[in-house]
């Protein structure tokens, strides 16, 4: 019988800024004074950026739709041109969200826009094209072209003094918490024991490449990352309390900052509870998260499967490896022609009596 598995998620609350204007009462507010989105050029960036990825979205999802209704041809030409364009899109967004004040990659939105400017009048010169929609197409990039100019000049002018201001709140507001946790058929010392030898964590955790212990409280992690990437960093174990607690922070060097803790309680009805306890700063704050989940990477999924496979780990000696876990991806209904090596990860611990 399998204990189910108790899940939960919580995400770092963003922190808000404090009373009063961002930037000095010099800063152009317009004729109203207005504030809000139109008087913060660093909100005005950050919709940009949502703005800019929306649109590569759907320029990457439906290239020939998205050169239909500007009014170009749809050929082959057109539609890699928009597919491209829909890339760079994309990466412009999340260059802005990712940055406190995001000067260079507002900037890149202005280079681009100049870019789709000489492509539409190109377009309007064509024979083949509708000039109607390429000449809406070339108002709303226009438009764009100005706010985008505005907003980096803004960002230009200003925001130096805020940006070591709003240091630590970015820092803050980029701080994504993950909370889990699962009841293991095994005694508490035991399950503490396997956890606190550093080097048996890739045997239960997927994306976790190697550790290597440095000293008694330090170690080195090496780890995969989304796109066929890796990360390393070095971590340092902050406080241990025996068959109780284990905390642990990354060091300065690390290239995604984290800390934790993971607890060991006894069980009621037997067996131990573990509670694990994240806190990660992902590459480009939420989006990262949100990106990285698109790939399976996100450390809130990883730590719900690492558990399971923890679990599997100290009740039956081994990780339980399906038919989809083995093939990876979609595939027939049948079993496999030839024999599959699979890593079978055993701990270095006895085991108790699983159920």
């Amino acid at each position: 019988m399998t204990t189910p598995t108790r899940n939960s998620t919580a995400f770092g609350r963003r922190y808000g800024d404090p009373p009063g204007r961002r930037f000095p009462e010099t800063h152009h507010q317009g004729s109203s004074g207005s504030r809000g989105w139109l008087g913060d050029p660093v909100q005005r960036a950050r919709g940009l950026g949502w703005f800019s990825i929306g649109l590569g979205l759907a320029q990457v999802a439906a290239p020939r739709r998205m050169t239909r209704l500007v009014g170009v041809r749809d050929d082959d030409t057109n539609r890699h041109t928009m597919f491209a364009i829909g890339l760079r899109e994309i990466a412009s967004g999340v260059g802005i969200l990712a940055g406190d004040r995001p000067v260079a990659p507002v900037w890149s939105r202005v280079g681009g826009d100049v870019m789709d400017l000489a492509l539409l009048r190109r377009a309007m010169t064509s024979a083949r094209s509708k000039k109607n929609r390429v000449a809406a197409a070339t108002a709303a990039v226009v438009g764009v072209t100005v706010i985008d100019w505005l907003t980096g000049q803004d960002l230009s002018r200003h925001g130096v003094g805020e940006t070591a201001r709003s240091g630590t709140r970015a820092r803050a507001r980029k701080e994504i918490a993950v909370k889990r946790a699962i009841t293991i058929w095994a005694p508490t010392d035991q399950v503490y024991r396997f956890w606190r030898n550093v080097e048996n964590l890739p045997q239960f955790m997927q994306h976790l490449e190697s550790v290597q212990v440095l000293d008694e409280k330090r170690s080195h992690w090496k780890a995969k990352a989304p796109a066929g990437t890796s990360v390393e960093w070095d971590a340092e174990i902050v406080e241990d309390r025996p068959n109780e607690l284990i905390s642990w922070r990354t060091l300065d060097s690390a290239d995604i900052p984290n800390r934790g803790t993971v607890r060991f309680i006894p069980a009621p009805q037997g067996g131990t509870e573990v509670r694990v306890e994240l806190r990660y700063q992902a590459p480009a704050g939420r989006l990262g998260s949100l990106v990285a989940k698109l790939f399976g990477e996100e450390p809130g999924i990883q730590v719900g499967s690492d558990l399971r496979r923890l679990k599997q780990v100290m009740e039956l000696g081994e990780v339980v490896h399906s038919d989809a876990t083995v093939h990876g991806r979609a595939h027939p209904g049948r079993p496999p022609e030839g024999p599959i090596n699979v890593r079978s990860a055993k701990p270095s611990t006895s085991q108790g009596a699983g159920r």
